[in-house]
C-alpha cells in the first residue's frame, strides 16, 4: 500500500511563507507524477500544484509565482514552498499521486490570518 505523510503546515501571517513537506512509502516515487491538493469548507479539493517525473511542473494561477514544487527522489519526499501567503490560500493541504489514486492521508493545515 501506498503511505502519504503530510507536514509543514501551520499558521502564518499573510505575506508570510511556509514549506511543506510529503514523504511517499510503498511506491515506485520516481517514476510518478505529484501533486498537491488543497481543500477548504464547501468547495471540493482541488489541485494546486504538480510535478512530473522529470521535473515538468504546473501551478494553479492563484499560486503561480509564489509557489515552487519541488521533489527529492532520493527522500521520496515532495514539497510545496508557499511565499506570499494570502487569507485565501487557508486549507487543509494533501498531497497526492497525479492523478489522485492513493487514499488521502490526513493533510496538513495552513491558516493564514489577515
Amino acid at each position: 500500500q501506498v503511505q502519504l505523510v503530510e507536514s509543514g503546515g501551520g499558521l502564518v501571517q499573510a505575506g508570510g511563507s511556509l514549506s511543506l513537506s510529503c514523504v511517499v512509502s510503498g511506491s515506485i516515487f520516481s517514476k510518478e507524477t505529484m501533486g498537491w491538493y488543497r481543500q477548504t469548507p464547501g468547495k471540493q479539493r482541488e489541485l494546486v500544484a504538480r510535478i512530473t517525473s522529470d521535473g515538468t511542473k504546473y501551478y494553479r494561477d492563484a499560486l503561480k509565482g509564489r509557489s515552487t514544487i519541488s521533489r527529492d527522489n532520493a527522500r521520496n519526499t515532495v514539497y510545496l514552498r508557499m511565499t506570499s501567503l494570502k487569507p485565501e490560500d487557508t486549507g487543509v493541504y494533501y498531497c497526492n499521486g497525479f492523478p489522485a489514486n492513493y487514499i488521502w492521508a490526513k493533510g496538513t493545515l495552513v491558516t493564514v490570518s489577515s
